[in-house]
């Protein structure tokens, strides 16, 4: 039995979708795959400290952690799925672009810190750097929206996949003040050493799964068009190298 945890940086209308998705990992590697969906940053730390966790979707900066702290080996990337991050304000601000906030503004961020590392990146050009920043925190992207929404914070960042699956009236109360199009971070799927024997077949696996129908379907499901890739030793290490620039 493998257990998969998927970070919670997707929108729980993927829910389903990735029940589906484990249901075809299953039937590509023939083994049984308990899948694993915590609600935040916090409760999947939980479950990677209690060493529960084969295999995991994760975000690139815990991946950096996961490979360098831990030994985790590389399995799989999804092909041409960027993690691009959106700075926005609620409707009533009178900001218009993000290079208008200014030091001492209050910012509300998940955990995600690849998107907390990127949203730093996109103010730059304001002259706002970390230590400027009033930090609100958020468990997860939607609470951010509505703490967003109730004008907690003068900009919020979210991944871009999240805040695009927001629905209409969510988005009629928010405004976009930057979007990064970075087309260098993805999420990774990861395997715990301990099972460093399934590593061959689960990256098959993962590989062919855009050749099947019903596992196409499953992708398609998830945003992930193109299915996944391989993710080789050089991947990680130029993700590595990245994160490491960027902090």
């Amino acid at each position: 039995m493998l257990n998969f945890l998927i970070a919670p940086d997707f929108p729980p209308k993927n829910f389903i979708g990735w029940h589906m998705f484990n249901t075809c990992l299953q039937r590509r590697t023939s083994q049984p795959v308990h899948l694993l969906t915590p609600t935040d940053h916090l409760e999947q730390m939980e479950w990677l400290d209690s060493k529960t966790v084969d295999l995991i979707y994760a975000n690139p900066f815990d991946a950096t952690k996961l490979v360098r702290e831990k030994g985790y080996l590389p399995v799989a990337i999804p092909v041409d799925k960027f993690d691009e991050v959106v700075i926005a304000t609620h409707l009533n601000s009178p900001y218009q672009h993000s290079d208008e906030l200014k030091a001492g503004c209050k910012i509300i961020a998940t955990d995600n810190f690849d998107v907390r590392l990127i949203g730093l990146r996109l103010l730059e050009s304001a002259g706002v750097h970390e230590q400027d920043i009033n930090w609100v925190p958020a468990s997860t992207f939607p609470v951010a929206a509505r703490n967003l929404i109730d004008q907690q914070g003068d900009a919020a960042f979210f991944l871009a996949s999240a805040y695009h699956s927001f629905n209409n009236m969510t988005h009629s109360q928010l405004r976009v003040l930057m979007e990064s199009s970075l087309k260098e971070l993805s999420h990774v799927v990861l395997l715990h050493p301990s099972q460093a024997d399934s590593q061959a077949l689960l990256q098959q696996a993962f590989a062919d799964m855009i050749n099947h129908p019903a596992d196409k379907m499953a992708l398609e499901d998830l945003g992930l068009e193109k299915g996944f890739r391989v993710l080789t030793e050089e991947d990680v290490e130029f993700m590595i190298d990245l994160i490491d620039t960027l902090k």
